[in-house]
Protein backbone atom coordinates (compact mmCIF):
# COMPACT_ATOMS: atom_id res chain seq x y z
CA UNK A 1 0.00 0.00 0.00
CA UNK A 2 0.76 3.67 -0.97
CA UNK A 3 2.17 6.46 1.80
CA UNK A 4 0.57 9.85 1.50
CA UNK A 5 3.63 11.09 0.01
CA UNK A 6 3.91 8.53 -2.81
CA UNK A 7 0.33 9.66 -3.13
CA UNK A 8 1.18 12.85 -3.32
CA UNK A 9 4.07 12.43 -5.68
CA UNK A 10 1.99 10.33 -8.06
CA UNK A 11 -0.74 13.66 -8.39
CA UNK A 12 2.03 15.68 -9.05
CA UNK A 13 1.51 18.92 -10.44
CA UNK A 14 -2.53 17.84 -9.13
CA UNK A 15 -1.23 17.63 -5.57
CA UNK A 16 -3.36 20.60 -5.27
CA UNK A 17 -6.49 18.40 -5.26
CA UNK A 18 -5.53 16.66 -1.87
CA UNK A 19 -6.07 20.77 -0.50
CA UNK A 20 -8.95 21.47 -2.33
CA UNK A 21 -11.57 22.96 0.77
CA UNK A 22 -14.27 25.06 -1.46
CA UNK A 23 -16.98 22.53 -2.88
CA UNK A 24 -19.72 24.25 -4.30
CA UNK A 25 -22.00 21.87 -2.62
CA UNK A 26 -21.28 21.05 0.97
CA UNK A 27 -20.38 17.40 1.80
CA UNK A 28 -23.03 18.09 5.22
CA UNK A 29 -25.93 17.63 2.63
CA UNK A 30 -24.52 14.33 1.30
CA UNK A 31 -24.87 10.88 2.77
CA UNK A 32 -21.04 9.45 2.27
CA UNK A 33 -19.36 6.50 2.38
CA UNK A 34 -18.97 4.71 5.99
CA UNK A 35 -18.56 1.26 7.84
CA UNK A 36 -22.55 1.80 8.53
CA UNK A 37 -23.74 2.74 5.01
CA UNK A 38 -25.97 -0.34 4.96
CA UNK A 39 -27.42 -0.06 7.25
CA UNK A 40 -27.70 3.53 7.21
CA UNK A 41 -29.34 3.80 3.81
CA UNK A 42 -30.72 0.49 2.28
CA UNK A 43 -32.63 -0.78 5.57
CA UNK A 44 -34.98 1.58 5.21
CA UNK A 45 -35.23 0.74 1.15
CA UNK A 46 -37.84 -1.78 -0.21
CA UNK A 47 -34.66 -4.24 -0.64
CA UNK A 48 -35.35 -7.41 0.96
CA UNK A 49 -33.28 -9.15 3.27
CA UNK A 50 -31.27 -10.96 0.84
CA UNK A 51 -30.05 -8.39 -1.31
CA UNK A 52 -28.89 -6.53 1.91
CA UNK A 53 -26.95 -9.22 2.83
CA UNK A 54 -25.36 -9.42 -0.51
CA UNK A 55 -24.34 -5.61 -0.03
CA UNK A 56 -22.97 -6.03 3.26
CA UNK A 57 -20.66 -9.15 1.74
CA UNK A 58 -19.44 -6.51 -1.40
CA UNK A 59 -18.49 -3.96 1.39
CA UNK A 60 -17.25 -6.48 3.98
CA UNK A 61 -14.75 -8.23 1.55
CA UNK A 62 -11.04 -7.03 0.26
CA UNK A 63 -8.45 -4.96 1.21
CA UNK A 64 -11.60 -2.17 2.18
CA UNK A 65 -13.49 -4.43 4.06
CA UNK A 66 -15.65 -2.06 6.72
CA UNK A 67 -14.47 1.26 5.45
CA UNK A 68 -17.46 1.94 3.38
CA UNK A 69 -15.31 2.05 0.55
CA UNK A 70 -15.48 -0.23 -2.38
CA UNK A 71 -12.92 -1.25 -4.95
CA UNK A 72 -14.13 -3.78 -7.70
CA UNK A 73 -12.08 -5.47 -11.01
CA UNK A 74 -14.54 -5.45 -14.22
CA UNK A 75 -13.61 -7.82 -16.99
CA UNK A 76 -16.36 -7.75 -19.37
CA UNK A 77 -13.67 -6.15 -22.02
CA UNK A 78 -13.46 -9.45 -23.96
CA UNK A 79 -16.84 -8.53 -25.36
CA UNK A 80 -17.61 -4.69 -24.92
CA UNK A 81 -14.09 -4.16 -26.92
CA UNK A 82 -13.10 -7.67 -28.20
CA UNK A 83 -10.52 -10.32 -26.70
CA UNK A 84 -7.63 -10.36 -29.23
CA UNK A 85 -7.89 -6.04 -28.21
CA UNK A 86 -8.24 -6.56 -24.59
CA UNK A 87 -6.18 -9.79 -23.63
CA UNK A 88 -2.96 -9.65 -26.94
CA UNK A 89 -1.35 -7.27 -24.73
CA UNK A 90 -1.37 -10.21 -21.69
CA UNK A 91 -2.62 -13.51 -22.63
CA UNK A 92 -3.18 -15.16 -19.32
CA UNK A 93 -6.00 -13.24 -19.10
CA UNK A 94 -7.71 -14.71 -21.89
CA UNK A 95 -8.46 -17.90 -18.67
CA UNK A 96 -10.93 -17.42 -17.00
CA UNK A 97 -9.45 -18.11 -13.65
CA UNK A 98 -7.00 -15.88 -13.97
CA UNK A 99 -9.49 -13.37 -14.12
CA UNK A 100 -10.42 -14.07 -10.48
CA UNK A 101 -6.88 -15.44 -9.47
CA UNK A 102 -6.34 -11.06 -10.12
CA UNK A 103 -9.36 -10.10 -8.06
CA UNK A 104 -8.45 -11.69 -4.69
CA UNK A 105 -4.77 -11.14 -5.32
CA UNK A 106 -5.43 -7.42 -5.05
CA UNK A 107 -8.01 -7.71 -2.69
CA UNK A 108 -11.12 -6.44 -4.45
CA UNK A 109 -14.13 -6.38 -2.90
CA UNK A 110 -15.77 -7.86 -5.85
CA UNK A 111 -14.99 -9.40 -9.62
CA UNK A 112 -17.41 -8.45 -12.61
CA UNK A 113 -17.01 -10.54 -15.75
CA UNK A 114 -19.61 -11.62 -18.06
CA UNK A 115 -21.74 -15.36 -17.58
CA UNK A 116 -19.10 -17.05 -19.27
CA UNK A 117 -16.21 -16.01 -17.36
CA UNK A 118 -17.79 -16.49 -13.83
CA UNK A 119 -19.82 -19.20 -14.27
CA UNK A 120 -16.76 -21.59 -15.73
CA UNK A 121 -15.50 -20.83 -12.53
CA UNK A 122 -17.99 -20.22 -10.20
CA UNK A 123 -17.81 -23.48 -7.91
CA UNK A 124 -13.49 -22.63 -7.28
CA UNK A 125 -14.47 -19.08 -6.53
CA UNK A 126 -17.78 -17.85 -5.77
CA UNK A 127 -17.66 -18.45 -1.99
CA UNK A 128 -14.71 -16.55 -2.02
CA UNK A 129 -15.40 -13.37 -3.43
CA UNK A 130 -18.43 -11.24 -4.46
CA UNK A 131 -19.05 -12.45 -8.31
CA UNK A 132 -21.15 -9.56 -10.37
CA UNK A 133 -22.51 -10.98 -13.37
CA UNK A 134 -22.75 -8.31 -16.26
CA UNK A 135 -26.03 -9.22 -18.32
CA UNK A 136 -25.60 -6.93 -20.93
CA UNK A 137 -23.27 -6.16 -23.93
CA UNK A 138 -22.41 -4.77 -26.75
CA UNK A 139 -21.88 -6.84 -29.33
CA UNK A 140 -18.95 -5.86 -31.36
CA UNK A 141 -18.49 -8.37 -34.61
CA UNK A 142 -21.33 -6.81 -36.78
CA UNK A 143 -20.35 -5.02 -39.98
CA UNK A 144 -20.57 -2.47 -39.93
CA UNK A 145 -20.24 -1.82 -36.29
CA UNK A 146 -22.81 -0.93 -34.18
CA UNK A 147 -23.52 0.08 -30.69
CA UNK A 148 -26.26 -1.61 -28.99
CA UNK A 149 -26.34 -3.32 -25.75
CA UNK A 150 -28.14 -6.56 -25.58
CA UNK A 151 -29.05 -9.28 -23.21
CA UNK A 152 -26.67 -12.23 -22.92
CA UNK A 153 -27.65 -13.47 -19.44
CA UNK A 154 -30.62 -13.66 -17.30
CA UNK A 155 -30.81 -12.94 -13.54
CA UNK A 156 -31.76 -16.54 -13.00
CA UNK A 157 -28.53 -17.70 -14.56
CA UNK A 158 -26.84 -15.35 -12.14
CA UNK A 159 -28.88 -16.55 -9.01
CA UNK A 160 -27.81 -20.25 -9.66
CA UNK A 161 -23.88 -19.95 -9.76
CA UNK A 162 -24.30 -18.26 -6.80
CA UNK A 163 -23.71 -14.01 -7.89
CA UNK A 164 -24.22 -11.81 -5.45
CA UNK A 165 -24.90 -9.09 -7.84
CA UNK A 166 -25.67 -8.56 -11.41
CA UNK A 167 -24.72 -5.48 -13.51
CA UNK A 168 -25.85 -3.65 -16.90
CA UNK A 169 -25.00 -0.83 -19.16
CA UNK A 170 -27.47 1.94 -20.07
CA UNK A 171 -26.41 4.10 -23.41
CA UNK A 172 -28.27 7.14 -22.49
CA UNK A 173 -28.59 9.38 -25.28
CA UNK A 174 -28.88 6.56 -27.97
CA UNK A 175 -31.63 5.36 -30.16
CA UNK A 176 -31.42 2.42 -28.25
CA UNK A 177 -31.57 3.58 -24.89
CA UNK A 178 -35.90 3.28 -24.38
CA UNK A 179 -35.77 -0.54 -25.21
CA UNK A 180 -32.59 -0.68 -22.78
CA UNK A 181 -34.07 0.76 -20.15
CA UNK A 182 -37.16 -0.90 -19.83
CA UNK A 183 -35.02 -4.54 -20.28
CA UNK A 184 -32.57 -3.15 -17.31
CA UNK A 185 -35.34 -1.94 -15.18
CA UNK A 186 -37.05 -4.78 -15.35
CA UNK A 187 -33.49 -7.10 -14.90
CA UNK A 188 -32.90 -5.25 -11.68
CA UNK A 189 -36.59 -5.48 -10.50
CA UNK A 190 -36.05 -9.52 -10.78
CA UNK A 191 -32.97 -9.70 -9.41
CA UNK A 192 -33.77 -7.61 -6.24
CA UNK A 193 -36.58 -10.15 -5.73
CA UNK A 194 -33.97 -12.81 -5.82
CA UNK A 195 -31.42 -11.51 -3.55
CA UNK A 196 -29.21 -9.75 -5.63
CA UNK A 197 -27.68 -5.87 -5.84
CA UNK A 198 -27.26 -4.18 -9.14
CA UNK A 199 -24.84 -1.90 -10.33
CA UNK A 200 -25.86 0.32 -13.56
CA UNK A 201 -23.05 1.09 -16.33
CA UNK A 202 -24.87 4.37 -16.96
CA UNK A 203 -23.33 5.73 -19.53
CA UNK A 204 -23.58 7.87 -22.72
CA UNK A 205 -23.77 7.20 -26.41
CA UNK A 206 -24.69 9.89 -29.11
CA UNK A 207 -22.45 11.30 -32.13
CA UNK A 208 -24.56 14.39 -30.93
CA UNK A 209 -22.76 14.93 -28.03
CA UNK A 210 -19.41 15.86 -29.44
CA UNK A 211 -19.33 19.38 -30.42
CA UNK A 212 -16.39 22.07 -30.17
CA UNK A 213 -15.12 19.02 -27.37
CA UNK A 214 -16.45 15.66 -26.06
CA UNK A 215 -19.79 15.94 -23.50
CA UNK A 216 -20.00 11.68 -23.01
CA UNK A 217 -18.28 13.06 -20.16
CA UNK A 218 -19.80 16.03 -19.10
CA UNK A 219 -21.26 16.73 -15.41
CA UNK A 220 -24.14 17.73 -16.07
CA UNK A 221 -25.17 15.59 -18.67
CA UNK A 222 -23.91 12.29 -16.55
CA UNK A 223 -25.38 13.73 -14.33
CA UNK A 224 -28.27 13.38 -15.15
CA UNK A 225 -28.02 9.70 -16.53
CA UNK A 226 -26.82 9.25 -13.12
CA UNK A 227 -30.00 10.23 -11.83
CA UNK A 228 -32.42 8.35 -14.28
CA UNK A 229 -30.16 4.77 -13.04
CA UNK A 230 -31.22 5.58 -9.74
CA UNK A 231 -34.69 5.74 -10.71
CA UNK A 232 -34.52 2.56 -11.84
CA UNK A 233 -33.04 0.93 -8.67
CA UNK A 234 -29.20 0.93 -9.12
CA UNK A 235 -27.99 0.02 -5.82
CA UNK A 236 -24.54 1.60 -6.98
CA UNK A 237 -24.05 3.84 -10.26
CA UNK A 238 -20.81 3.33 -12.79
CA UNK A 239 -19.84 6.31 -14.43
CA UNK A 240 -17.00 7.62 -16.14
CA UNK A 241 -15.10 10.55 -13.99
CA UNK A 242 -16.20 14.15 -15.58
CA UNK A 243 -14.03 15.14 -17.89
CA UNK A 244 -15.98 18.66 -18.57
CA UNK A 245 -19.01 20.70 -17.85
CA UNK A 246 -21.65 22.15 -20.38
CA UNK A 247 -23.38 19.70 -22.07
CA UNK A 248 -26.78 21.18 -22.30
CA UNK A 249 -24.87 24.75 -23.17
CA UNK A 250 -23.43 23.16 -25.96
CA UNK A 251 -26.42 21.26 -27.39
CA UNK A 252 -28.83 23.87 -26.96
CA UNK A 253 -26.09 26.57 -29.26
CA UNK A 254 -27.45 27.98 -32.63
CA UNK A 255 -31.10 27.83 -30.89
CA UNK A 256 -30.88 24.43 -30.39
CA UNK A 257 -33.40 22.65 -28.43
CA UNK A 258 -32.61 19.64 -26.32
CA UNK A 259 -33.63 18.59 -22.66
CA UNK A 260 -33.83 20.81 -19.35
CA UNK A 261 -31.61 22.51 -17.71
CA UNK A 262 -30.90 25.61 -14.80
CA UNK A 263 -27.88 28.21 -15.19
CA UNK A 264 -27.31 27.50 -11.31
CA UNK A 265 -26.12 24.03 -12.29
CA UNK A 266 -22.94 25.75 -13.65
CA UNK A 267 -22.88 28.65 -11.45
CA UNK A 268 -23.89 27.09 -7.98
CA UNK A 269 -23.55 23.45 -7.90
CA UNK A 270 -20.48 23.11 -9.52
CA UNK A 271 -17.23 24.40 -10.51
CA UNK A 272 -13.65 23.50 -12.86
CA UNK A 273 -12.70 21.44 -10.36
CA UNK A 274 -12.46 18.14 -10.95
CA UNK A 275 -14.04 17.29 -7.56
CA UNK A 276 -16.82 19.81 -7.75
CA UNK A 277 -17.43 17.91 -11.23
CA UNK A 278 -17.96 14.79 -9.44
CA UNK A 279 -19.84 15.84 -6.61
CA UNK A 280 -22.74 16.93 -8.83
CA UNK A 281 -22.90 13.48 -10.39
CA UNK A 282 -22.83 12.06 -6.73
CA UNK A 283 -25.94 15.09 -6.03
CA UNK A 284 -27.71 13.72 -8.69
CA UNK A 285 -27.72 10.05 -7.15
CA UNK A 286 -29.91 11.38 -4.71
CA UNK A 287 -27.38 13.21 -3.04
CA UNK A 288 -25.00 9.96 -2.33
CA UNK A 289 -27.61 7.62 -0.49
CA UNK A 290 -26.60 5.70 -3.86
CA UNK A 291 -23.02 5.02 -4.30
CA UNK A 292 -21.04 6.41 -7.16
CA UNK A 293 -18.02 4.34 -8.15
CA UNK A 294 -16.21 6.18 -11.34
CA UNK A 295 -14.10 3.54 -13.93
CA UNK A 296 -10.56 3.09 -14.50
CA UNK A 297 -10.57 3.71 -18.30
CA UNK A 298 -8.15 2.95 -20.68
CA UNK A 299 -4.76 1.65 -20.22
CA UNK A 300 -1.97 3.58 -20.82
CA UNK A 301 2.11 4.74 -20.13
CA UNK A 302 1.13 6.12 -16.33
CA UNK A 303 -1.81 3.91 -15.26
CA UNK A 304 -0.65 4.20 -11.81
CA UNK A 305 -0.81 7.90 -11.45
CA UNK A 306 -4.11 8.39 -13.61
CA UNK A 307 -5.79 5.48 -11.32
CA UNK A 308 -4.99 7.36 -7.94
CA UNK A 309 -5.44 10.77 -9.36
CA UNK A 310 -9.33 8.72 -10.59
CA UNK A 311 -9.53 7.58 -6.64
CA UNK A 312 -8.40 11.13 -5.17
CA UNK A 313 -11.12 13.04 -6.90
CA UNK A 314 -13.98 10.16 -6.75
CA UNK A 315 -13.29 9.51 -2.62
CA UNK A 316 -12.84 13.81 -2.10
CA UNK A 317 -15.78 14.46 -3.90
CA UNK A 318 -18.24 11.69 -2.04
CA UNK A 319 -17.53 8.82 -4.02
CA UNK A 320 -17.11 5.19 -2.89
CA UNK A 321 -14.93 3.89 -4.96
CA UNK A 322 -13.57 2.90 -8.23
CA UNK A 323 -14.19 0.15 -10.87
CA UNK A 324 -10.92 -0.89 -12.63
CA UNK A 325 -10.07 -3.04 -15.09
CA UNK A 326 -8.24 -2.61 -18.31
CA UNK A 327 -5.19 -0.03 -16.03
CA UNK A 328 -4.91 -3.77 -14.20
CA UNK A 329 -5.31 -6.55 -16.48
CA UNK A 330 -3.39 -5.26 -19.35
CA UNK A 331 -0.66 -5.33 -17.38
CA UNK A 332 1.98 -8.29 -15.87
CA UNK A 333 -0.04 -9.82 -12.56
CA UNK A 334 1.92 -7.79 -10.24
CA UNK A 335 2.22 -4.65 -11.75
CA UNK A 336 -1.89 -5.07 -12.20
CA UNK A 337 -2.19 -6.22 -8.28
CA UNK A 338 0.04 -2.92 -7.51
CA UNK A 339 -1.90 -1.16 -9.25
CA UNK A 340 -5.19 -1.90 -7.58
CA UNK A 341 -3.92 -1.75 -4.41
CA UNK A 342 -2.20 1.64 -4.99
CA UNK A 343 -6.63 2.78 -5.56
CA UNK A 344 -7.21 1.09 -2.59
CA UNK A 345 -4.24 3.11 -0.71
CA UNK A 346 -6.01 6.46 -1.22
CA UNK A 347 -9.25 5.11 0.16
CA UNK A 348 -7.35 3.66 3.30
CA UNK A 349 -5.81 7.10 3.71
CA UNK A 350 -7.10 8.77 6.93
CA UNK A 351 -5.55 12.10 5.56
CA UNK A 352 -7.45 11.89 2.09
CA UNK A 353 -10.73 13.23 3.58
CA UNK A 354 -13.95 14.20 1.77
CA UNK A 355 -14.00 17.75 0.12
Amino acid sequence: MLQINKIQELLGDESSLLEFSSPKVSKQILTVPNKDFVDEVFVSSDRNNRVLGNLNRLYHSGNLAGTGYISILPVDQGVEHSAGASFAKNPMYFDADNIVKLALAAGCNGVASTLGVLGLVSRKYAHKIPFIVKLNHNELLTSPNTYDQIMFASVDQAYEMGAAGVGATIYFGSAESDRQLIEVSKAFAYAHKKGLFTILWCYLRNSDFKKDQDYHASADLTGQANHLGVTIEADIIKQKLPANNGGYLAMNAKGNSYGKYDERIYTELSSDNPIDLARYQLLNQYAGRIPLINSGGASGENDMAAAVRTAVVNKRAGGTGLILGRKAFQKPFDDGVAIIEAVQSVYLEKTITIA
